[in-house]
């Protein structure tokens, strides 16, 4: 999270790198930023194994999972698909400055997903969640977008959150119903690997496609969060032995296999995240297993876990550190503050990005001790 906010604030910066930026679509090619969302989606399917668990053993049974993951899934959605409309808002048609839209949104949200301490009222609770709804719904209603005003708020590509949700959806429901087999899970990565190939060389039927979101369809996106989900069962197996050099060696190896598998699948449809591409899927689950690998040596066979004290609200309340940003630019923008710009620029620009990743961490540390904390 703290690197998703590091590239997301490269907008802000010039005479950076091209190697740090996302790729154009259509470029046969990676950047930096183009590793951190898949980051991301394997870490989801990393902690999903450890979540379900621990539901179980609070006696939740599966139907019990099933909603919560549907509840949750139709969180990421909705704040998706807000947060997407928000770049073609037409201000002129909604009767509002474009840029109020996403703080506008972020506070419905947390309105309705913080989690609320249980000395508050009740029926306060009860009329600040309405009012987040009732304002999100309004909001939707009179929303206007394109040139000419004429678009109408719509799912359009669902946005970053949106993408995390189909994904969680798919991932979840598989490690729920495989019932901790490996082999279920390990097929199930296969599968949508396949898939991901299969959904480049479009040999999905149109019949087909209607009826399952593109999100899922596509494959490479479910094939990222399994191959987390997979991970997790293989960590945590090995880590229960006291395993580490055996466990290291595997991971290791399967990076080294997931390299050979962009490599090969590179020359058929390039790679590329724009195009969620199989060799992107691979490529980018290679780095960040062997990430994994790095951060396990360190946090737990070192036992140096509180060199990464400083980040982790951006790992305890995820969702309310992402949100950040968008106040944090709606602030400068009313305030017309502007930093100079040698410090937007190059090398000090991307520390002054870096140095705001860390300032959302510590809002949110802060905001966490005040009581408010995001849970969907």
């Amino acid at each position: 999270m703290v690197l998703m906010i590091f590239v997301n604030d490269f907008w802000s910066l010039t005479d950076i790198p091209e190697g740090l930026k996302h790729v154009k679509r259509g470029v046969d090619g990676i950047g930096f930023s183009d590793v951190i969302f898949p980051a991301f989606l394997f870490i989801v399917g990393l902690s999903l194994p450890y979540a379900i668990e621990n539901r179980i053993k609070k006696g939740d049974t599966a139907t019990d999972i099933v909603q919560h993951i549907l509840f949750r899934t139709i969180a990421l959605l909705v704040m998706g698909v807000f947060l997407v409309n928000g770049e073609t808002v037409n201000a002129t048609a909604m009767g509002i400055p474009a840029w109020l839209w996403y703080p506008l949104s972020c506070f419905c949200f947390i309105l309705i997903w913080n989690t609320y301490s249980a000395k508050l009222n009740k029926a306060l609770v009860n009329i600040l969640k309405a009012t987040g709804i009732i304002t999100l719904t309004g909001l939707a209603f009179y929303y206007r977008g394109g040139e000419n005003g004429e678009v109408r708020f719509a799912s359009q590509w669902w946005g970053i959150l949106g993408l995390i949700g189909w994904a969680y959806l798919a991932g979840a429901l598989v490690t729920v119903f495989s019932r901790n087999n490996f082999y279920a899970l390990l097929s199930a990565w296969i599968f949508f690997c396949i898939l991901s190939m299969v959904n480049k060389a479009d040999l999905i039927p149109g019949s087909i496609a209607e009826y399952i979101p593109n999100a899922i369809l596509g494959g490479t996106l479910p094939a990222l969060t399994m191959g987390g989900v997979s991970t997790s069962y293989v960590f945590r197996h090995y880590v229960k032995i006291n395993e580490p050099w055996r466990l290291t060696i595997i991971f290791l190896v399967s990076s080294l296999i997931l390299i050979a598998l962009s490599v090969i699948t590179r020359p058929y449809w390039g790679l590329a995240k724009l195009g969620a591409t199989p060799a992107w899927l691979f490529l980018c689950s290679a780095f960040t297993l062997m990430a994994f690998t790095l951060i396990y040596w360190v946090a737990d066979v070192w036992k140096k876990s509180k060199w990464f004290e400083i980040i982790k609200p951006a790992g305890t309340d995820t969702l309310l550190c992402y949100l950040i940003p968008y106040f944090a630019y709606a602030m400068v923008r009313i305030s017309g503050f502007k930093l100079p710009d040698f410090l937007l620029t190059g090398g000090l620009g991307l520390l002054k990005s870096f140095c705001f990743a860390l300032l959302c961490v510590l809002i949110t540390r802060t905001l966490n001790r005040l009581g408010l904390r995001l849970k969907i």
